[in-house]
């Protein structure tokens, strides 16, 4: 997934791992010879139409959304239709009182009438104190999570590793996130709670506990949640 940053200079682009203390957690509870976390993409300002999220500072948030009121008031000024013109100035009002577009909480005809059009703040925009831009790590988890992102574990032997899904994910496409074999040949997923593992001190003491659970295709896939897929070669 892909953040933007709007006033965050101090945090380089590229690719960056996403430093979960869960998966650190984890680790320590289960041998592996690596440990690998989710990765996302930190891309600069001229990115924020199609960034997943947007990560800015207290000082900057005012500049983005004059952004999003630029251009509301430039198409108001060119007539549009009833139906669009209402939403135009609703958003114009949310803008002014430093609200998102994605804040409004549009309703499906609302939205249809400015389909038209692609705002920087109609997806979540993490603003973070001054105080905080010194802790890359805290920031870039908060906009992965608030984008709509989640991950989920595979523990033991080669890799401790943490794998990004969107939230809602279930365990049939998540297994399509390691391998499409994997998710062909799908049987069942073996899950064991991120909660449970801590609780139980490891993934085996967790299987001794009985808090490993078998889950078919349409499982909802939670955070952190521990899996191991079985499936037919």
């Amino acid at each position: 997934m892909k953040i933007a940053l709007f006033g965050v200079p101090r945090l380089p682009l590229g690719r960056h791992n996403l430093r979960d203390p869960r998966l650190d957690q984890a680790d320590q509870l289960v041998e592996a010879k690596k440990k690998t976390y989710a990765q996302v993409d930190v891309v600069g300002e001229e990115e924020t139409l199609t960034a997943d999220a947007i990560l800015t500072s207290r000082s900057a948030l005012g500049d983005l959304l004059t952004k999003d009121l630029d251009f509301v008031e430039a198409r108001l000024g060119r007539d549009p239709g009833p139906a669009e013109k209402a939403v135009l100035e609703k958003l114009a009002e949310a803008l002014v009182s430093e609200l998102t577009v994605l804040q409004q909480g549009l309703a499906p005809d609302e939205l249809q009438a400015i389909a038209a059009h692609n705002f920087h703040t109609n997806k979540p925009v993490v603003v973070a104190e001054e105080a905080e831009l010194d802790e890359p790590a805290t920031l870039l988890l908060r906009a992965y999570q608030a984008s709509g992102w989640i991950s989920f574990f595979t523990v033991g032997g080669k890799e401790n590793r943490a794998w990004p899904i969107r939230a809602g994910t279930t365990a049939w496409e998540a297994a399509g996130t390691i391998h499409t074999d994997i998710q062909k040949g799908f049987i069942r997923a073996e899950v064991i709670s991120f909660a449970d593992l801590v609780e139980a001190g490891g993934e085996t003491e967790a299987k001794r506990a009985g808090k490993q659970r078998l889950e078919l295709k349409t499982y909802v896939v939670q955070d952190c949640d521990v899996l191991n897929f079985r499936f037919n070669k």
